[in-house]
């Protein structure tokens, strides 16, 4: 993913992380260690949140099928920070989502959601 205007554009949690990865390996070249301990911590939240298992294809294309549905910019850059898990969690991530979605398209929301972001693999006992 590129960030086309930084300062206009929101970013999602994925670019974020991929930004300060970047900042990390740079950040000793130009003298920047002020940077350290908030690249750090913020790295170090972020590698345990739902982005770290994304991919921008991914994202991309969880986008274009959210199209039909008509959400807010700030409504699908939600739930790719935060994938919907549950019916609950639709309707904390979109406003008014139960005059504006039925329950068929929630659980369609909840089935692309799955498709894209299906989370950490599962572990081997």
């Amino acid at each position: 993913m590129e960030i086309v205007r930084p300062l206009y554009c929101p970013l999602c949690n994925l670019e974020v992380m991929e930004a300060l990865k970047n900042i990390k390996d740079t950040k000793k070249k130009f003298g920047l260690r002020n940077l350290a301990t908030i690249t750090y911590e913020t790295l170090q939240y972020l590698e345990e949140s739902p982005c770290k298992y994304q991919n921008s294809k991914n994202i991309i294309d969880f986008l274009k099928e959210m199209e039909s549905y008509k959400l807010m910019p700030k409504e699908c850059l939600m739930m790719v920070n935060d994938p919907p898990t549950s019916a609950l969690h639709i309707q904390l991530l979109i406003e008014d989502s139960e005059e504006r979605l039925t329950e068929e398209q929630v659980n369609e929301i909840l089935q692309i959601s799955r498709k894209y972001f299906p989370g950490p693999p599962p572990e081997n006992n």
